[in-house]
């Protein structure tokens, strides 16, 4: 029990979820440990039965674990295969290495998805989304530029949020659930509009993450994570899983 910790950002049951899957993609909890009941829980975070039963729920839906009536809530054996970027969040990795991170907001729109729209978040043409641009800072030096796509059918709450304190990445882990996603990983120059917020030069290279994310067969978001080549990189380390099974981690990191 006194392996969860909450990290104190965003919404408590947000902060149960993440303290349980840190756990279980770690390690501390193997595949098919046991979760420790949700009185339990309550009573070690001093949270309502309502908070814990909706982290759990999440962690359910998710397949990070799985729920019984008899033998209560266990990892899931599948869990460990869901690691690559589970807890990537570029707010955490600069705070993890010292730094201080900020972020703005510099272009949002509600508006129907265009065809580029659709092809990107996989919906149909003319789907209700938020478009958003953000930037993220490390110690006021910007390092990575954010080009989100959200479709209002899988989050509605996101038309009204101003993501003044949390950024838009932030925000959906923490309130809305997802079941599946994919990332590409490519290097391409970067082009003139994103070289300006990242205080590159244009035709630079530029790491690029794009991420696509579902709620079961809904499209929840799609990403486009640009990153100065020259100060970025992503790290993988991968060990060997129950089964034979590749157990896979990954995160981000910033050179200065």
């Amino acid at each position: 029990m006194s392996d969860f910790t909450l990290d104190g950002q965003g919404p408590v049951h947000g902060q149960i979820r993440r303290a349980v899957a840190q756990a279980i993609l770690s390690g501390r909890i193997p595949p098919g440990g046991r979760i420790p009941p949700e009185a339990e829980l309550m009573a070690l975070f001093g949270a309502s039965r309502m908070t814990v039963h909706r982290a759990i729920a999440q962690l359910a839906s998710e397949g990070l674990v799985r729920r019984n009536r008899r033998a209560g809530t266990i990892a899931s054996p599948e869990a460990r295969g869901r690691a690559v970027f589970e807890i990537w969040d570029i707010g955490a990795e600069i705070a993890a290495a010292g730094g201080t991170h900020a972020h703005d907001i510099l272009y949002r729109a509600t508006r129907p998805a265009t065809a580029a729209d659709a092809a990107a978040l996989t919906v149909e043409e003319g789907a209700p989304l938020l478009a958003l641009t953000t930037r993220h800072l490390a110690d006021g030096a910007p390092v990575q530029l954010e080009e989100r796509r959200i479709h209002l059918a899988a989050a509605p709450a996101a038309a009204a949020e101003r993501f003044a304190a949390t950024p838009p990445g932030r925000w959906l882990l923490d309130h809305i659930a997802w079941t599946e996603a994919e990332h590409a990983i490519l290097a391409t120059r970067t082009p003139p509009r994103i070289a300006r917020w990242l205080g590159m030069e244009a035709g630079e290279p530029a790491l690029v993450v794009e991420r696509r994310t579902w709620n079961g067969e809904v499209p929840v978001t799609f990403a486009r994570l640009w990153h100065p080549g020259g100060r970025h990189r992503l790290i993988g380390r991968f060990t060997a899983d129950q089964g034979g099974l590749p157990g896979p981690r990954a995160r981000a990191q910033q050179r200065g």
